[in-house]
């Protein structure tokens, strides 16, 4: 009886846990929104510039604990670097979008990563996944819709100038962050996997913003109001690529994915409070499907959640992952990016690249 009780308060304890720290990477994920929509409003747009400080903190933080360890590499050096270029390229896209449409619609739109992995490990890994997955993400995806639709609809654009193109460039950076997934099937060790990210990460946005943002940071005038959102944002960013991993570790991917979705709902409060915009109507209704769609596709989940923490654990430990838990993985958001590309289905790695999609 004593043991019965004594596993029921650990369990309580660790449900609480697990609703906090969700409730604090929904709020990381709607910083990173919020610190790209202000630099926009302010007129600095410089996407790559903005990610290069979470990779060189990646780098360093995650580098650091590689070179002490002293060990060889699981993977070869080149893969993490195709993954950084998607990755970075990914993150671009995205936050490049908060030029031209608004925050809700870049928030809600990541969710577009979800069908994206859905259809990619289906068409090259071959997995098949139950009538519930599918019917969820099909909810998922009229939902996104809707928000094409409602952007088009609505009759106030100050949520940006060209709203269907930044829609669009936020789908192209969910399919980026998809595709990038592909790469990880077999990373297991998520230390390397950030310190190596963040190495080749650093060296790609450090190429790139010398060949096209260097004329667009000397024309930056920099105060208060420009560094806290720039540094917020990188901040925010490293923080949820080390908190992710914690959080599906204590919880599994169902509480992820439904603590996500709140920052979907701060984003509405920061454009009706905070820059005092309407949101059209249309929105509402495609929260409501994308929200329902989720809770379709990650029920009756529960039950393998504890057995993938025991997985994420053992990778922890091994730095291997058996090939059959290897079959299928999607984001998130976080970057994503980003900015966020951050929905999740499980895993054991950082941000919105590392995830294990259920088998049936």
């Amino acid at each position: 009886m004593a043991r019965s009780v004594g596993g029921g308060w650990w369990r309580s304890r660790k449900t609480l846990v697990g609703l906090g720290l969700g409730q604090l990477v929904s709020l990381l994920v709607t910083a990173t929104g919020f610190a790209s929509s202000e630099l926009s409003r302010r007129g600095i747009n410089v996407p790559t510039s903005q990610s290069l400080l979470n990779y060189v903190l990646l780098g360093v933080v995650y580098g650091s604990i590689l070179l002490y360890r002293r060990k060889s590499l699981q993977m070869k050096w080149y893969y993490y670097l195709v993954l950084a270029l998607v990755d970075v390229e990914a993150n671009y896209l995205v936050v490049k979008a908060y030029q031209y449409t608004s925050l809700t619609s870049v928030m809600l739109l990541d969710c577009w990563a979800i069908p994206a992995v859905i259809f990619l490990t289906w068409m090259f890994l071959k997995t098949n996944y139950r009538f519930r997955k599918y019917s969820g993400v099909a909810i998922c995806v009229s939902g996104l819709v809707l928000v094409v639709f409602s952007d088009v609809h609505a009759g106030d654009r100050a949520g940006g100038t060209s709203p269907v193109k930044g829609d669009i460039l936020v789908i192209a950076g969910a399919t980026l962050y998809a595709i990038s997934n592909e790469f990880l099937v077999k990373v297991g060790d998520r230390v390397e996997l950030m310190g190596m990210l963040g190495l080749f990460g650093a060296i790609i946005s450090a190429c790139q913003i010398s060949i096209f943002e260097r004329n667009e940071i000397k024309s930056i005038q920099w105060s208060v109001g420009a560094v806290v959102p720039f540094i917020g944002f990188a901040v925010a960013m490293f923080m949820f690529y080390s908190l992710v991993p914690i959080l599906l570790k204590i919880s599994g991917s169902t509480m992820l994915n439904l603590s996500l979705l709140t920052s979907d709902m701060w984003a509405i409060l920061i454009r009706l409070f905070a820059y005092h915009e309407k949101v059209d109507w249309m929105y509402y209704v495609a929260f409501g499907a994308v929200a329902i769609g989720l809770v379709i596709y990650s029920g009756d989940s529960n039950s393998d959640d504890g057995r993938r923490g025991q997985v994420a654990e053992a990778t922890d430990v091994e730095g291997k992952l058996p090939d059959e838990e290897e079959a299928a993985v999607h984001p998130k958001c976080q970057g994503a990016a980003s900015s966020g590309i951050r929905k999740f289905d499980d895993g054991n790695g950082p941000y919105h690249a590392l995830s294990n999609e259920e088998l049936s």
